[in-house]
């Protein structure tokens, strides 16, 4: 959670929601790059981590992500020529 305040004083507060998926083949600095570029150019998506070797991508949002936006993600993934293989169990 991140507290936003404006400049007359008024707070909300944000969450943010971290899902990690499965993405086979980011052996290298490259692939990290251009996982982390594709999924991180998604509207939905606020941060992007991707971890070299594991393949395991965590991805921040706003709002808990449905079965549209993973499936959009997997999309994504593949169209970068990676193969997504679902979220990663909590």
């Amino acid at each position: 959670m991140s507290n936003c305040c404006t400049p007359d004083g008024s707070c909300h507060t944000t969450s943010e929601i971290r899902t990690t998926y499965k993405v086979g083949g980011v052996g290298s600095a490259h692939c990290q790059g251009v996982v982390a570029e594709a999924v991180g150019g998604l509207e939905q998506v606020a941060a992007v981590e991707v971890e070299i070797g594991t393949g395991l991508v965590t991805v921040t949002t706003s709002a808990e992500p449905d079965e549209s936006l993973d499936a959009l993600i997997a999309r994504t993934v593949d169209e970068a020529g990676y193969d997504f293989a679902g979220r990663v169990p909590v």
